[in-house]
């Protein structure tokens, strides 16, 4: 794998374009993983910080087909291992508490026992199409959002069930545990598949009550994806459809930080290294980009 050359940011800048600025933020190219993925969709460090888990759809995403899959790889890219968990079917997002790895799988909230690499519990959604992206609050609850079905799934002491469903969720895919509320990052207003009348926004739900608020003025932004914080009271979002980084400020004001291939998906931050971490759905690839200011 080559990293931190004339090749690579040649190759950025033809296939993924170039960086671009927000505010004072500027983002260079870091490395980039060798296309050994199939359809990586969200990228999660693990809890020793020593590597992150990449879900691999690997098909359909939307298809009951055992194909789906869980890599490891390592903090610059390297595959450590391509198929560290097998048995699931299209994996998606993905969280890390202690040594259990949270994973949405279609209809399923699966979790797995990282020490042990093996498949510990799955809860099922019977009612579910999409289970998308996972977040866990400070009190170890678990939320896992549906966007084909305007619903927010919750596991509370083993028990899984329908939190939130209200249209006013437009199509929820990335979620974040901010405080007290729950930040959703929304693909927007279905009307053909995947394609939308109107593209989604920031949406805040505060915990307790279940109040829906827009960030901002509902100005549409893209079609969101994953949502991670930047550590300011603001977002780095992804936009899978046009294929862009976003930072969006908690005024709801959104800037493009990178244009990107179509299939940009569940990014991580690591703040402490200014690192943003992009699985490329469609390239098969992981890309990471440094953040400077």
């Amino acid at each position: 794998m080559k990293t931190y050359t004339k090749l690579f940011v040649t190759l950025t800048t033809l296939v993924f374009s170039s960086f671009a600025f927000a505010s004072d933020l500027l983002l260079m190219p870091a490395w980039q993983s060798d296309i050994v993925f199939e359809q990586p969709e969200s990228v999660v460090l693990n809890a020793d910080k020593q590597s992150f888990f990449v879900s691999n759809v690997n098909g359909y995403p939307d298809k009951v087909d055992g194909n789906g899959y869980i890599s490891q790889m390592s903090l610059t890219g390297e595959v450590i291992e391509q198929h560290w968990l097998d048995g699931l079917d299209a994996p998606k997002g993905m969280a890390v508490v202690g040594n259990n790895l949270y994973v949405a799988d279609i209809k399923q909230l699966v979790v797995i026992d990282i020490a042990k690499k093996e498949i510990s519990q799955r809860y099922l959604a019977p009612y579910a199409k999409f289970l998308n992206d996972v977040a866990v609050d400070s009190d170890g609850n678990v939320y896992v959002s549906d966007m084909m079905t305007n619903t927010i799934h919750r596991l509370v002491k083993g028990s899984f069930t329908v939190w939130l469903r209200n249209e006013q969720l437009e199509a929820p895919n990335g979620l974040l545990v901010e405080d007290k509320q729950l930040i959703v990052a929304s693909w927007g207003h279905m009307i053909d598949g995947f394609v939308t009348a109107v593209p989604g926004h920031l949406k805040t739900i505060d915990i307790k009550t279940k109040k829906i608020t827009s960030l901002g003025d509902q100005t549409p932004v893209g079609n969101l994806d994953g949502i991670e914080a930047d550590g300011q009271g603001n977002y780095y979002v992804t936009d899978w459809m046009n294929g862009r980084l976003i930072h969006i400020q908690a005024s709801g004001i959104s800037k493009t930080l990178l244009k990107l291939a179509q299939g940009a998906a569940d990014h991580t931050v690591m703040l402490d290294q200014g690192l943003v971490i992009i699985p490329m759905m469609l390239g098969g690839n992981v890309v990471a980009y440094k953040i400077s200011q």
